[in-house]
């Protein structure tokens, strides 16, 4: 059952050709073509063993084409842009703060109240945040994602470490956060902090898996 496992990789090598992934996008699908060929172990014709590899996976000019169009999403602007949602989430989050707390405008209080009411619901939804923004980084980048969501997450986290420390060191008033600077957010809000990273890697790996 080897031979169409050597035959399905040789033909994806040339179809990748100088492709600078390519090492790695080899390893991925030998490591999905063994797991297809344990659940096929007792089968012997070497043909249908491939038509059920291709069928999977799809055939290798599909495969090597479909990387070469990951090229033409630099991994520049995928980082800039999670970078720049990020800040927009953050930005509008103390715009929204600062206006409350310098005008009392009624529209503006109730939207704040409606805010501050769901804190749980905001902190799950900036999880789901950094589990797309791994799994759009897995999906379009594979392999060679894994150093682009590293340097994307540092960056990412740059405001959320400054807005700590500027509620930490009384520079921006408790008051403004009331009533959400509790002292069970602020535990829940490090421990959110903290599982960031994993969330985020679940995501890749999820993307990395969708992208085959």
């Amino acid at each position: 059952m080897e031979r169409p496992k050597n035959s399905f990789l040789e033909e994806l090598s040339n179809g990748l050709g100088s492709h600078q992934d390519q090492a790695s996008i080899l390893l991925e699908y030998e490591a999905h073509i063994d797991e297809i060929l344990i659940e096929l172990h007792d089968w012997t014709n070497d043909d249908e063993v491939m038509e059920q590899i291709v069928s999977r996976l799809g055939s290798p000019s599909e495969i090597a084409e479909l990387w070469k169009e990951e090229l033409s999403v630099t991994p520049s602007n995928m980082k800039w842009l999670f970078i720049f949602l990020n800040i927009i989430f953050f930005g509008g989050g103390s715009l929204l703060t600062l206006a409350h707390n310098l005008y009392q405008w009624d529209w503006l209080s109730a939207i704040w109240s409606h805010v501050t009411a769901v804190p749980t619901l905001i902190a799950f939804l900036y999880m789901f945040f950094w589990a797309l923004l791994g799994y759009e980084i897995g999906k379009g980048f594979g392999h060679g994602g894994r150093i682009l969501l590293r340097k994307t997450f540092l960056l990412s986290l740059i405001p959320n470490l400054v807005l700590m420390i500027l509620t930490v060191f009384k520079i921006i008033p408790h008051e403004w956060f009331a009533p959400l600077l509790t002292k069970t957010f602020i535990i829940a809000c490090i421990i959110f902090t903290i599982s960031l990273y994993p969330i985020s890697w679940i995501g890749y790996r999820w993307g990395r898996k969708a992208s085959i």
